[in-house]
């Protein structure tokens, strides 16, 4: 059950999307949604290596204030969105502000969520200084989930694509996905990629069973090919609206904590994510 849903708020521009995912799952399920915005003066405040002369200290100054007006700008645009669209939509909100680490932050505040709503190109960004283009893995690793993370382009929820590894923690995935009630009305496949066709079916077989036995049905396929390089083409092809995506064990420590398929999805996914473990 989903009652309280933290919503990344960076620029107006992806902001939008946002905070319209949000409502739609809070609206289904009767949740308050928390707007965060944060400000990280430490990255707004780099500059880069400095040539020493008369006038660089100003101009560096001016420059620091620069950002840090447009960075407030874009937050009070933001803020004001966030919340004309929730009242006009009836759900509960209240709005967050905060000066510090964003991963930080964030970790913090997730210990009270229920889901997390970000962009999936950009977390507190506010259109001044770029941000490293891992943010979001960052976010992940530090144990920020269940995240959805979607589009700057809205698009509605209708059909769902499940990838499912045969592990331990892709299988805690969908299973969350399947106990939060995320989308009751859209369509659903399953699918497998491997090379085994026999133990492949068989675990089709049971994840469509953990379905059924929670009142949803599913279709479910099998390819015997490369997640990593077909994944998204598979998406695309099937107009998946949304991935659920888990992950498998490999040796170095970014993928054990995602996997390198929902490491892929992650850094080139154009569909939303739902990332639960």
């Amino acid at each position: 059950m989903i009652k309280r849903i933290l919503v990344g708020l960076g620029t107006s521009r992806s902001a939008e999307s946002v905070v319209k995912h949000a409502i739609e799952i809070a609206k289904a399920n009767a949740a308050e949604v928390l707007g965060v915005a944060v400000i990280d003066q430490t990255r707004l405040e780099w500059t880069g290596p400095r040539p020493i002369g008369v006038g660089v200290e100003t101009l560096t100054a001016e420059l620091r204030h620069d950002r840090m007006n447009k960075v407030t700008a874009e937050i009070t645009k933001a803020n004001k969105l966030f919340a004309s669209m929730c009242s006009a939509a009836g759900v509960s909100h209240r709005t967050c502000e905060r000066t510090g680490d964003p991963f930080e932050i964030v970790a913090d505040l997730v210990r009270y969520q229920d889901l997390c709503v970000f962009g999936l190109k950009g977390l507190f960004e506010h259109d001044v200084v770029p941000e490293p283009t891992d943010a979001l893995e960052h976010l992940v690793a530090a144990g920020v989930r269940p995240v959805l993370a979607v589009a700057d382009a809205h698009r509605p929820v209708s059909r769902v694509l499940v990838a499912y590894s045969g592990s331990l923690e892709s299988a805690k995935t969908f299973k969350h996905f399947v106990q939060s009630g995320l989308y009751p009305e859209a369509a659903v496949r399953v699918i497998h990629f491997g090379s085994d066709v026999a133990t492949c079916q068989r675990r089709l077989e049971a994840v469509q069973g953990y379905f059924e036995a929670h009142g949803r049905s599913v279709e479910t396929d099998f390819v015997a090919g490369d997640p990593v390089r077909e994944m998204i083409p598979y998406a695309e092809h099937w107009g998946a609206d949304l991935i659920v995506a888990g992950n498998s064990a490999k040796n170095l420590l970014v993928r054990k904590l995602f996997g390198e398929t929902a490491l892929h999805l992650l850094r080139e996914s154009p569909v939303p994510l739902y990332l639960a473990q």
